[in-house]
């Protein structure tokens, strides 16, 4: 097996500061790539109202250290100009980019869990919907241009769950959910070209965050399963980071076009593992505790989404 596959590749990853889009940044970069690492957290000047200290940088020397190539900028997605003078860089500095990652969310400290919608925030709906569903489609219209001279090239959305159910906050739901038909959407319109849309999700994710929350390091996650028994199923963010790498070395990933695929799903399919060598398994692991079905938006799932009356009426739709 090639151990670069993605040399010579271009990726641009939105929301590379730390969680999954470090995880994906740094697997790309194990794999050959040139990563474009972007988000608002840099040294010196942290994202307004960031509580976190990891930055853009440490994620590029990361990328670097593993064998590809980081370069760290600092980008608003919710800003257009700035998005388009992003994409016009690359453009001119690489020629191209092949592997767009919109993974920008920045709303788990504005995410009301419990709280039923009559008494949620509008105004923190709004700002989740801005960060992590608006950034997504700014990022993708500026550098889907970019990509579509090329032969092939790969648009991954990431979100939180591979089933079409409720997600325990409607704002919460929505945005997750959101991304998920996005990328459909996008596969529809980009049928007739080299590109592919679809979305990814990581399992039960030991981030940055996740672990302080628990009081504990990478080191000593189990430590945290007394304290939460599912934890015992979490992943780093490398396992969906491998995941994504894995899809942009695959030559027939035009083959899940549209659809939502899970990182312990793609494990199985592909043969990567997590960082420990084991393959975290949240659907299992739900089974064998839960002794519950878990369902996925599969084929069926996604039959009434194709074929709608439009594609029908108006099938030279949208006109390139």
């Amino acid at each position: 097996m090639n151990s670069k596959p993605l040399e010579g590749r271009i990726a641009l990853v939105a929301g590379a500061t730390r969680g999954a889009g470090r995880g994906i940044a740094t697997m790309l970069g194990a794999a050959g790539a040139t990563v474009y690492c972007t988000g608002r957290s840099v040294r010196g000047r942290p994202a307004s109202g960031a509580h976190r200290p990891e930055v853009l940088e440490e994620t590029a020397e990361q990328v670097t250290a593993l064998g590809g190539r980081g370069i760290a900028l600092r980008v608003d997605h919710t800003v257009e100009e700035e998005v388009a003078a992003l994409c016009e860089r690359i453009q001119k500095e690489e020629g191209r980019i092949d592997v767009l990652v919109n993974d920008i969310w920045g709303c788990d400290a504005i995410s009301e869990f419990g709280v039923p919608f009559w008494k949620q925030s509008p105004a923190l709906a709004r700002t989740m919907f801005e960060r992590a569903v608006l950034t997504h489609l700014i990022t993708s219209r500026h550098a889907v241009p970019v990509m579509l001279p090329q032969e092939r090239g790969l648009i991954v959305e990431i979100t939180d769950g591979d089933s079409f159910g409720y997600r325990g906050s409607l704002a919460y739901d929505l945005v997750k959910m959101a991304v998920i038909r996005m990328a459909f959407s996008m596969s529809r319109e980009l049928r007739r070209t080299h590109l592919t849309a679809l979305a990814v999700t990581p399992g039960f994710l030991r981030s940055e965050e996740m672990l302080d929350n628990f009081g504990v390091t990478e080191a000593t996650w189990r430590d945290a399963v007394a304290k939460e028994p599912d934890f015992i199923a979490s992943e780093t963010p490398a396992y969906v980071g491998r995941a994504v790498a894995a899809l942009a070395a695959d030559p027939h990933v035009a083959t899940k076009a549209g659809r939502v695929h899970s990182s312990w799903g793609l494990a199985r399919e592909y043969g990567f593992t997590d960082l420990d060598g084991t393959q975290p398994n949240w659907a299992e692991h739900f089974e064998r505790v839960y002794q519950k079905p878990y369902r996925v938006a599969d084929a069926a799932a996604y039959a009434s989404w194709l074929e709608g009356p439009i594609e029908i009426v108006r099938p030279q739709w949208p006109i390139y």
